[in-house]
C-alpha cells in the first residue's frame, strides 16, 4: 500500500525484485493515484482498503500480509479492520495512527479540503495546467522521465480528497483492537510524519515488533540498501509469529 501523491511503482521499486525472490508481490495504484480506479465518489481510504481485498481476491489471494507505507499504513490498517479474514498480518511504514493534530496541522489539512472541493468545480483542462504548474515543473529536475510520467497520470481532484482523508484519519480509539503479529519501520529522520507518533503506533499496537532506518520520509528509496532488507526481515518476523498456515485468527 503506496503513500500519498506517489505510485505503486513510484514507492516500491526498490522492494519489487528483493521480494520477489522470497514472496509473492501483489502492488495496486491507489485511487486517484497513477493508473488506480476513477470514481465521482469522494476519496476514501475505506474504498482504497476494500480495493486491495478485491485484488487479492481477483487474483486467488485468501490471506496476505499486508504492508503499508505512510498513507498505505492507515489503508493496510483499515484492510485488516474490515477484512480481518485475509490479514494474518501487518508491516507499517513510516507511517502513524493520525496525521493531523496542532492546530497548523488543522488549518493545513483544512486548505487541502477547500482545494479537494474546488478541483470538482474546476475544469479538467485547468486541473492539468495546475497539475503541470504546481507539482510536475517542481519535480522534472530531481525525477527520472518514468516517474514523471507516473505523476502525471493522477486524478488530482482525488489526490487532494485523499489529501483530506489523511488529515482526518485516527486509528487511536482502535488501535490497540490490532490483534495480529505487525511489525513498525519508523524513519528517524522523517520530517513529514513525526518520529513520535510512529513510536505511539508501535506502543499502541499490542505485541509489535520495532524497527528503525536512519532515514528520512524517502527512505524506501534513498536508503533502499539498508530499508529493503530491514522490510524483508520485517514480514518475515510478521510471518513467523502469524497465523497464515492455521485458520483465520478470532477477533477480540
Amino acid at each position: 500500500m503506496h503513500g500519498w501523491t506517489a505510485t505503486a511503482d513510484l514507492n516500491w521499486f526498490t522492494c519489487y525484485e528483493p521480494l520477489a525472490r522470497s514472496f509473492r508481490v501483489l502492488a495496486l495504484d491507489h485511487r486517484g493515484h497513477g493508473l488506480g480506479i476513477r470514481s465521482r465518489r469522494t476519496f476514501k481510504l475505506e474504498d482504497c482498503a476494500d480495493d486491495a481485498a478485491a485484488l487479492a481476491e481477483a487474483c486467488g489471494v485468501e490471506r496476505a500480509v499486508v504492508v503499508g507505507y505512510s498513507m498505505g499504513g492507515p489503508v493496510a490498517m483499515l484492510t485488516w479492520k474490515r477484512h480481518p479474514e485475509m490479514v494474518p498480518g501487518l508491516v507499517l511504514c513510516a507511517t502513524a495512527p493520525y496525521f493531523s493534530h496542532s492546530r497548523e496541522e488543522r488549518l493545513s489539512f483544512l486548505g487541502i479540503t477547500g482545494l479537494a472541493a474546488l478541483s470538482r468545480a474546476t475544469p479538467a483542462k485547468a486541473r492539468v495546467w495546475l497539475t503541470e504548474q504546481l507539482y510536475l515543473q517542481r519535480k522534472a529536475t530531481q525525477w527520472e522521465p518514468w516517474a514523471i510520467e507516473q505523476v502525471s497520470q493522477h486524478d488530482w481532484r482525488m489526490i487532494l480528497e485523499a489529501g483530506r482523508a489523511i488529515g482526518s484519519f485516527s486509528a487511536r480509539d482502535w488501535l490497540d483492537d490490532i490483534d495480529v503479529p505487525t511489525s513498525v519501520i519508523v524513519t528517524m529522520r522523517d520530517a513529514v510524519v513525526p518520529v513520535r507518533r510512529q513510536v505511539r503506533l508501535f506502543e499502541g499496537i499490542h505485541g509489535a515488533e520495532a524497527q528503525r532506518i536512519d532515514g528520512g520520509h524517502d527512505s524506501v528509496v534513498s536508503k533502499a540498501d539498508v530499508f529493503v532488507p530491514m522490510l524483508e526481515r520485517a514480514i518475515r518476523s510478521v510471518l513467523d509469529r502469524s497465523v497464515l498456515d492455521r485458520s483465520a485468527p478470532t477477533r477480540r
